[in-house]
């Protein structure tokens, strides 16, 4: 699936580069990529709903369903004061990069507007990064730690992009525990950016 996902890009970024956005396979992709969206989390329901123990056991979880999004978070902007540490970048900008948590369409316009073009830039290149790098690190985090610690390096791209590597390298009990995290930190996304911003 890894190989599968690099040749998927590689052909993406040729597809976009030659200007052959006006195919129309491609045009109907962009334009349907939210059906496809839904699609995807519609088997991923026929999935669960075949497991007739998984709904009751995330009930069991109750408000430590939490902890996972409320780590990734944490982490993420102990990141950021890390890197911003590292690079001399002020604190404020270096943690709003961060709290992007992988959304980097939103976080690189939203800290665009904040903080200039550069630290835009920035935020949009360090999201995508962190998306392209949990492509690679789910299946070897599933096989050398553990299912649940595959959700961390997806941040709030758990509930879509990088969802089929957690369908294909983890168990439907991860794979809602990875939706659920996705929703959260994502409607997380646009307050932890400005709260870091304007925090430091």
């Amino acid at each position: 699936m890894v190989y599968l996902a690099i040749i998927a890009l590689l052909g993406g970024i040729a597809c976009g580069m030659t200007g052959l956005d006006e195919n129309v396979i491609v045009s109907w992709i962009t334009s349907n990529k939210d059906m496809i969206l839904y699609l995807l989390m519609f088997l991923v329901g026929i999935s669960i709903g075949f497991n007739q123990g998984i709904v009751s056991k995330i009930k069991e979880y109750h408000i430590k369903i939490f902890v996972i999004p409320l780590g990734i978070v944490v982490g993420s902007i102990l990141g950021g004061i890390a890197g911003g540490l590292l690079t001399g970048m002020p604190l404020g900008e270096s943690t709003a990069i961060a709290s992007g948590l992988g959304w980097y369409s939103l976080s690189g316009v939203t800290i665009g507007n904040l903080a200039g073009a550069q630290a835009g830039s920035i935020a949009f290149l360090s999201n995508l990064l962190r998306e392209i790098f949990s492509f690679f690190s789910i299946p070897w985090i599933s096989k050398k730690l553990n299912y649940y610690t595959c959700i961390a390096p997806a941040g709030a791209t758990s509930e879509d992009t990088t969802l089929p590597m957690m369908i294909r390298y983890t168990n439907e009990e991860t794979v809602v525990l990875s939706v659920f995290n996705g929703v959260i930190c994502s409607a997380l996304v646009p307050f932890l950016i400005s709260f870091c911003y304007n925090l430091f």
